[in-house]
């Protein structure tokens, strides 16, 4: 899996699993899913989001170093 594959699936499932905890345990997780929409916005201007930064130091590979590895 690529470095944004992961991303998504982290970001999905950080909302869900907030949303779920904000309706059934405490309203206040619903600031976590804020911070992870808040998060979204900015690397969305910005181009840098911090845990793409934490996947790639996990060796996770973006998609243009994976596509030039298949193309040899």
């Amino acid at each position: 899996m690529t470095v944004d594959n992961v991303l998504h699936v982290i970001a999905g499932s950080f909302v869900m699993i907030s949303v779920l905890l904000g309706y059934y345990v405490n309203p206040w997780w619903f600031a976590f899913t804020f911070f992870v929409g808040a998060n979204l916005f900015q690397s969305g201007f910005t181009k840098w989001c911090l845990m793409a930064d934490i996947l790639r130091a996990m060796d996770f590979k973006d998609e243009e170093s994976c596509n030039k590895k298949s193309a040899s």
